[in-house]
């Protein structure tokens, strides 16, 4: 009980926010050289620097050679490290000796150490953040907070209904009946949680630790053992929390081989055979929508979550406030250039325009009004670095291009690459906005993974409406966003919404990115369309992780 007694505190208030929904973190969420340790972001910087080029050492069995040809977005070069290339099947059964151990210790000290690991994560947030900046294309601050703190607190999060979930197991009981003439029985009972067994946990791309760690936290509590595979051009923040996380555990005289890194290549995947194997008992997913669905279908005699992508839809009938909700759409489309599964896509509009606080506002003045902001934040290259990133895959550009020459739809605002400030070979674009059809279906119903968004011309609010909630039903989303300032309307959206399976977040118009998610407050993903199966976090994403097993006996 020794991790447990130490982290009580800090668990006591996650599962205190996770109870009231309002805002907590256990982590110092801004970069600040004022908040941390003098010579922490120089310190995690040179850290970085000094595995370009190297190799890995990641000690873990299976090793049966080396692999990793990652490129990074911003130079556009290779970081020149490799990782080990595993044996599928001897991770794997070094994997289910892990568990004989690790089970048979208390829910509560599996929980203590996944503490112990997280805040022991914390302490790389500047190396992971250059990392994640050098393989996903993140700004360093969205890096910072989206592999450091923001992703920790969601794992924390996920950790909280674990133990929720666990807690509300009796260990045992004395179980007395009647049973007439025979006389009254009574029975001593006892409870025994039991994982189901080895865990894979596929990373992203874009945000390689935000869905780990919830994935990782939640196995690892309830008694599975984890094999991490990270995208082929994001091993590197999967390589340094691994490496951090089974330091932890050997150090508490665990097996470090709870948590192994399994990394390939896109010229010899090696994600089906781990998926597949007839030890994997859990499976952990986000990526793309079409990978996702096939786990889903031929995957199904295993434990599946997983969260992919949806066409997030924006539905405007009026507003109270046109510069907020301008604003923070451009910023949305702006932001990490709209690879994040939260952006919005499609923005459905009346083609006669709606009511403002300005006034009538037609939809060619807000088509203007909303390119115009736009290029205004990305005048100036430092701005736009800090809000667009880069991109991290080259098929997004190819994406664009595609779309570009689209005859269904007519330019709004052009793509174009922006100068980075420090990178000059960055792989960079600003958004695109394209003007189309409400008919035009075919061409947005499908989530585009590039700085793209749709302005919908439909035929009335009502007409907006009932299209983007169809679009979240039929094809998912994971944010859906609407701007009306009349209660009825907005009560009528909600219905809608909430009938299609999808979150509504109403008139957000607030200085904070509109497709910030909550950790501890906003439930991310529903599980109710075809976005992913799972929700980030509640009671199901940790639930049925393990099962119980009962014994008794006379008394």
């Amino acid at each position: 009980m020794q991790h447990f007694l130490k982290h009580k505190a800090a668990l006591d208030m996650a599962v205190e926010a996770c109870a009231t929904r309002e805002y907590w973190s256990a982590f110092t969420e801004s970069p600040s050289r004022t908040l941390h340790p003098a010579g922490a972001h120089e310190a995690g910087k040179t850290a970085f620097e000094a595995r370009l080029n190297t190799p890995f050492p990641l000690d873990q069995p299976g090793e049966i050679g080396r692999i990793g040809f990652e490129i990074s977005p911003y130079t556009q070069a290779p970081l020149g490290i490799d990782y080990p290339h595993v044996d599928v099947d001897v991770i794997m059964s070094a994997s289910k000796t892990a568990m004989h151990s690790w089970k048979a210790i208390s829910p509560e000290e599996r929980v203590g150490l996944c503490f112990e690991m997280a805040f022991a994560l914390e302490e790389q947030c500047f190396e992971n953040a250059y990392a994640t900046m050098h393989t996903a294309g993140q700004a360093f601050l969205m890096a910072y907070s989206g592999s450091g703190p923001n992703a920790l607190d969601r794992g924390i999060e996920a950790l909280t209904y674990a133990h929720k979930a666990m807690s509300d197991i009796a260990t045992s009981a004395t179980w007395t009946k009647p049973f007439g003439k025979a006389g009254v029985v009574t029975l001593k009972k006892s409870y025994r949680l039991m994982p189901r067994g080895t865990a894979i946990v596929v990373c992203c791309a874009t945000f390689p630790m935000w869905n780990a760690y919830p994935a990782i936290f939640a196995n690892l509590a309830t008694g599975n053992p984890v094999i991490v595979k990270p995208h082929p051009n994001g091993i590197l923040p999967v390589a340094i929390a691994v490496k951090k996380m089974r330091a932890i555990l050997e150090g508490a005289g665990h097996d470090p081989n709870l948590v192994i890194m399994a990394a390939d290549t896109r010229d010899a995947p090696i994600t089906i055979d781990l998926l597949q194997h007839e030890t994997t008992a859990i499976i952990d997913y986000t990526g793309s929508q079409r990978f996702g669905t096939w786990i889903e279908k031929n995957c199904a005699d295993k434990l599946v979550f997983t969260e992919t992508a949806g066409c997030n839809g924006v539905v405007i009938h009026s507003t109270d406030n046109l510069k907020g909700l301008i604003s923070g759409l451009a910023n949305a489309l702006c932001g990490f250039s709209a690879q994040m599964c939260t952006s919005p896509q499609n923005i459905h509009v009346p083609k006669d325009g709606f009511i403002s606080d300005e006034g009538p506002i037609s939809f060619n003045e807000f088509k203007d009004r909303l390119s115009q902001t736009i290029r205004d934040r990305l005048a100036e290259p430092r701005r736009a670095a800090a809000m667009c990133g880069a991109i991290q895959a080259d098929q997004s550009l190819a994406i664009l291009r595609d779309l570009q020459t689209d005859p269904r739809a007519q330019i709004a605002l052009d793509t174009r690459p922006y100068d980075h400030p420090e990178f000059p070979n960055a792989r960079t674009a600003t958004p695109l906005i394209l003007e189309v059809g409400a008919k035009d279906r075919p061409l947005y119903q499908e989530e585009h993974f590039a700085p793209v968004s749709f302005l919908i011309k439909e035929e009335s609010a009502e007409a907006a409406l009932e299209n983007a909630t169809t679009l979240a039903r039929e094809f998912g989303a994971i944010s859906s966003y609407l701007y009306s300032a009349d209660d009825d309307f907005t009560e009528k959206a909600q219905d809608a919404f909430a009938n299609a399976g999808a979150s509504l977040w109403c008139n957000m118009t607030v200085p904070m990115p509109i497709n910030f998610a909550a950790a501890y407050s906003d439930f991310h993903v529903t599980g109710l369309n075809p976005a992913g199966n799972a929700c980030l976090s509640d009671l199901a994403f940790v639930a049925n992780r393990f099962r119980i097993v009962q014994f008794r006996s006379p008394a």
